[in-house]
């Protein structure tokens, strides 16, 4: 039985997270401070007396006894980084300080959760780990794209310097239960717009891709990624099945039998115009691959949200 922090706990992610890792027969230390999360994630947790809730802002001293952590600590979608970006380049930079330096004074392994992001508006198709990227230093996304981006560079410095055990994964864009409704990501705009019967809007003409990937087969690869023994990363987690924004929509609409129409808005600042992860690291080194697919996460998605 190990005691697990994980930062960003009560997340959309990390409350997965939390909730595998307890299944796993761990004891879970969830810290977050639900600047862009919600107690609700974490409330069927509260009755586990392997459980235990800290809420605290990671860019505050971290002082506790475990075994692993897994950094998940940092708002994840446009809505809630672009808010404040001073805090969230702060959460990023001094978070992944805080974690780092924790880890290297119990001497344990420290996983990060790093973004797709780090890759920009891409000019490779799809994104391999050692494609460098081409982000914008100093856009409206920068604070998190390039936050992110310090956040790796940190990591693997303190690897190099001080021998401490880390592992960062790259991920990329994942959908499922407790999503907010307001988080402003794509698949809970869609559906929410689409329940409710409301216009769609998508971003630009709809051509831009993304790749979706269910949260239970990313809380697999972060867990299969935090088990492998050499194998440092980065390596990227999410689904190689691309579609376009539009298919997206038109297939939420159908789903949901909504009779909302798709309008069209103003593209934002560096959107990226294609995204779609190259797998083949996680494939060779952890063995993973996601299994849920598309059409079957949205419908377990839909169900949440119709709740």
């Amino acid at each position: 039985m190990k005691k697990i922090l994980v930062t960003g706990g009560a997340g959309f992610i990390g409350s997965h997270l939390c909730k595998k890792l307890l299944d796993k027969n761990n004891i879970v230390y969830c810290l977050d401070n639900f600047y862009s999360s919600h107690r609700e994630n974490i409330e069927d947790m509260f009755g586990d007396n392997n459980f235990k809730f800290i809420e605290q802002d990671i860019v505050s001293n971290l002082d506790f006894k475990v075994d692993e952590i897994y950094n998940l600590a940092c708002p994840a979608s446009p809505v809630a980084y672009q808010m404040d970006p001073v805090k969230t380049i702060e959460t990023c930079f001094i978070g992944a300080t805080n974690v780092l330096k924790l880890a290297s004074k119990l001497n344990i392994r420290v996983l990060q959760a790093s973004t797709s992001e780090v890759y920009g508006d891409p000019l490779v198709h799809p994104q391999n780990e050692n494609y460098n990227g081409n982000v914008n230093p100093v856009g409206i996304r920068s604070c998190y794209d390039e936050g992110k981006r310090a956040a790796e560079t940190l990591f693997f410095d303190y690897s190099r310097q001080f021998n401490v055990d880390i592992k960062v994964v790259r991920i990329f864009n994942t959908f499922g239960p407790k999503m907010q409704i307001d988080d402003g990501r794509v698949v809970s705009n869609f559906i929410c717009q689409a329940l409710n019967g409301e216009d769609i809007s998508i971003y630009g003409d709809g051509n831009q891709t993304r790749s979706f990937c269910f949260v239970e087969d990313m809380v697999e690869g972060l867990i299969s990624m935090m088990k492998s023994e050499k194998f440092k990363g980065p390596v990227n987690l999410g689904n190689p099945q691309e579609i376009t924004i539009k298919k997206l929509a038109q297939e939420i609409i159908e789903m949901t039998s909504s009779s909302s129409k798709i309008i069209h808005l103003e593209l934002p600042e560096d959107d990226p115009l294609k995204r779609k992860p190259d797998i083949s690291l996680a494939q060779e080194h952890l063995g993973w691959y996601p299994k849920v697919s598309r059409s079957e996460g949205l419908k377990k998605t839909i169900s949440y949200f119709r709740k």
